[in-house]
């Protein structure tokens, strides 16, 4: 795979993948412009190094051409945050979308219709990569988040690029953060998991738990784990056909000297909302008709002390219902512990919408090294995955 540096992009049209999936408002306004931010030093990179920008992207999942989901709607958005005039083009293939690209000056930078108005996007067309591949000389994809899917502007357009395909920086960035919570990160390095099940993490578990130190788990996740340790979790959630592989984790871990740290206590109710109905259990303790919903006050503890005594931190999953307040303390721990541990110098990691969202909750989330822009791409990657989207730009595809 090759990188954008010392690229001679000279009176080029460099196409750029990027992930303008922003979210809008009723009145199809930009509420976070987060992605966007992020795809603007491969922009800058490429016109440093003399070419224009042919920017594609999708937006949301359109039923045909869907006004309010053009990115007509976010181009002056995107000039903001460029700091320069963004053209638009009201489509991304066809000869008129051609004509439009051809004529662009070094600097200049066209936004191009959202390629998900074509079906044949998602279902991976060759035809219409082809087409996509007419509106540039160069191909940079810098769309991590949709690189795990085997979508036209991602897994197939680099074919027709031979020599001329690279990965943009925030590609490049993405990749490096996740070499350096499997492979390089400085040790002890720990993975932190919540979330409500054990199915939707096992892979990046049995990964994991072969590259980093140690491993939390929270969150509705714990109680499979609890379980198979021969806990009581009373009316907890948990995964009965997936009790033989926490076993296994357990016991990978305990022959291969790394630790999984479960929570100690945890904070149950009868009911999600039944703010009457609170108690604290020991984990492995929980009265029938309970069900753990958070973790406790010595699970916070035990936490913070496992995170301040990494030095690199990787965070996704909540501990707990951290949408009720009521539950909503054990995740506010974590958010303060990792912020704590960064002052203290430990590389923090964070991927995951509801880990960002904590984030949000709390204010300021800018301590943080690094916040991925992947969901499914991240948990992928972390399970050892080639992306299709990255494997397009390697120079035997």
């Amino acid at each position: 795979m090759f990188y954008l540096e010392n690229q001679d992009l000279s009176n080029k049209r460099v196409i750029i993948r990027v992930d303008l999936n922003v979210p809008l408002d009723k009145n199809s306004k930009v509420t976070d412009t987060t992605r966007i931010e992020a795809c603007k030093v491969t922009v800058n990179t490429v016109i440093e190094l003399g070419g224009s920008c042919v920017l594609i992207s999708h937006l949301g999942r359109p039923k045909g051409k869907e006004k309010k989901l053009s990115l007509k709607n976010i181009v002056d958005t995107v000039s903001i945050i460029m700091g320069r005039p963004v053209l638009f083009h009201e489509d991304c293939i066809g000869i008129d979308a051609e004509k439009a690209t051809s004529v662009l000056k070094p600097g200049e930078i066209i936004l191009m219709e959202n390629l998900r108005f074509y079906d044949n996007e998602i279902e991976g067309d060759m035809t219409f990569a082809e087409s996509l591949s007419k509106l540039g000389d160069v191909y940079v994809n810098d769309a991590f988040g949709t690189s795990h899917r085997e979508h036209a502007s991602t897994a197939l357009i680099a074919k027709f690029f031979k020599g001329k395909k690279f990965a943009g920086k925030l590609l490049q960035k993405e990749l490096e953060v996740i070499n350096e919570i499997a492979e390089k990160g400085k040790k002890p390095v720990l993975a932190i998991l919540g979330g409500a099940k054990v199915s939707s993490k096992l892979k990046i578990l049995y990964n994991l738990i072969q590259k980093v130190d140690k491993i939390i788990i929270g969150g509705g996740m714990a109680y499979t784990f609890i379980k198979a340790k021969g806990g009581n979790i009373g009316n907890s959630l948990f995964e009965e056909e997936l009790l033989t592989n926490a076993k296994e984790i357990l016991k990978i871990a305990k022959e291969s000297g790394k630790e999984i740290v479960l929570p100690d206590d945890t904070i149950a109710s009868t009911d999600f909302d039944n703010n009457d109905q609170i108690k604290t259990f020991k984990s492995g303790e929980i009265e029938d008709g309970w069900m753990g919903l958070d973790i406790g006050s010595s699970s916070i503890e035990k936490f913070n002390q496992t995170i301040l005594s990494s030095n690199t931190v990787f965070w996704n999953g909540p501990m707990g219902v951290f949408e009720k307040e009521q539950f909503s303390k054990g995740t506010t721990s974590i958010c303060i512990s990792l912020k704590q541990a960064k002052e203290n110098g430990v590389n923090v990691i964070v991927g995951g919408g509801d880990s960002i969202a904590a984030l949000k909750k709390l204010g300021n989330k800018e301590w943080v090294t690094y916040i991925s822009t992947g969901g499914g791409a991240l948990l992928e990657s972390l399970e050892g995955k080639t992306l299709p989207g990255v494997k397009a730009l390697s120079n035997d595809y």
